[in-house]
């Protein structure tokens, strides 16, 4: 897909795309390492892509200052994206936050960008099993 399609694309089809690609990630991570109970999978990968977590992510990512002017722009359009509903377990703010931070991973995945994108995963993932750690 060229990029300049994919900068025209609607937030929450950035998002839809982010939220995907970033679950097939952190399922690969799990399983190599180690984890391979269903139960124990799920619990764990629940940890990586809830919206709490993402916007976790994405407060780190901007108070490190890692992410480019390009992707702090999909980071706000994402942010105001109205998708017309909300999850019961989260508040307004923080899915949000979560869905910008999918639209940034969509954004990549659809311009092509593997190797930021995979970037930014790796340091998510990290970021989350830090704190994790730290619980």
């Amino acid at each position: 897909m060229a990029s300049t399609d994919v900068k025209q694309m609607k937030s929450l089809a950035l998002a839809y795309m982010g939220d995907s690609v970033y679950e097939l990630y952190v399922r690969r991570h799990l399983i190599e390492k180690g984890e391979v109970k269903p139960d124990q999978l799920h619990k764990a990968a629940v940890q990586f892509v809830s919206a709490k977590s993402q916007a976790q992510v994405v407060q780190a990512w901007q108070e490190n200052q890692m992410l480019t002017e390009e992707e702090e722009g999909v980071l706000r359009r994402g942010r105001n994206a109205k998708s017309g509903s909300v999850p019961k377990n989260t508040d307004v703010q923080t899915y949000r936050y979560s869905t910008a931070f999918e639209a940034v991973l969509g954004f990549h995945y659809l311009s092509g960008h593997e190797d930021r994108l995979e970037e930014l995963i790796k340091n998510a993932i990290q970021l989350v099993e830090k704190r994790r750690v730290q619980q």
